[in-house]
């Protein structure tokens, strides 16, 4: 499959000193100017950009997705996080109830888990037979090869955590009052599965790791750090330009030509 040999391993490496607030929002403002940047060259030339995010739970994939997409347009820049599939798409091809889901031109997709959730959690869950994952396997670099000889720029990226942080992210969702929702019955169902999920992810790699859809991986043990390397080389792997703004010139207002209202608009109360 034109696969090239990687010699490097996700073994730890040494931590790096905490990434103080101020650095890291000066950094992330930098690359959210450069986010708007390729989202107007992606819209300017008609550009079908997919993204696909993979991990363990816990891993940092929604933080990292929500940091690439709070300064740019939802209407560009589109997130697609599948719920379990229904009855009728259980019958169907597998991968059919993704294609929709595909980019059109001037848009970026964002796939927060993906396909491969064949070779991730429906494989260790039990959710599916080992011949469907094979078959999966098989066939997913040729469905890739096709998205990119049609023109869809695919990245694909795993965010790789230790079980020790992992562990302290979860148990962390069930004390934090904001992070409950995140906590899901499957977390806890695969929470004892961390060998399982390894061999799964090793076999993806194996069959899906190409020359024309590569994985990437990131580390993803200091969340801060992880968004930032991850948008940095997000805009390596597209080239683009910056197309400048026109001039912007606002219209004279026209105020006070009306009478004040004395309707009785019902202003909720202010504690704050």
């Amino acid at each position: 499959m034109g696969k090239k040999k990687n010699t490097s391993t996700i073994a730890d490496a040494p931590p790096a000193a905490p990434l103080k607030n101020k650095e890291y929002e000066k950094e992330l403002r930098r690359l959210h100017v450069e986010l708007v940047k390729l989202q107007r060259w992606v819209v300017s030339k008609g550009l079908k950009v997919c993204i696909v995010f993979e991990g363990r739970d816990g891993a940092g994939k929604g933080g990292t997705i929500k940091a690439i997409t709070e300064r740019v347009s939802p209407r560009i820049f589109r997130v697609v996080a599948l719920p379990a599939p229904t009855e009728r798409e259980k019958s169907q091809l597998y991968l059919q109830r993704y294609l929709p889901h595909l980019p059109a031109a001037g848009e970026i997709v964002i796939f927060d888990r993906s396909w491969y959730n064949r070779a991730g959690v429906e494989r260790v869950m039990g959710f599916c037979t080992m011949e469907q994952v094979d078959k999966f396997l098989e066939s997913v670099p040729m469905m890739e090869r096709a998205m990119v000889e049609s023109g869809i720029i695919l990245l694909k990226y795993w965010l790789e955590v230790t079980p020790q942080e992992q562990e302290r992210r979860l148990r962390d969702r069930v004390n934090d009052g904001r992070k409950t929702w995140k906590l899901s019955p499957m977390d806890i169902k695969s929470f004892d599965r961390w060998d399982d999920y390894t061999v799964a992810r090793d076999a993806m790699f194996e069959a899906s790791d190409t020359s024309w859809a590569p994985w990437f991986v990131a580390r993803s043990e200091d969340k801060k750090r992880v968004r930032l390397n991850i948008i940095t080389h997000l805009l390596t792997q597209i080239a683009y330009e910056d197309i400048p703004d026109d001039p912007v010139e606002f219209p004279k207002r026209k105020i006070g030509k009306v009478k004040p209202t004395h309707y009785p608009f019902r202003i909720i109360p202010e504690p704050f």
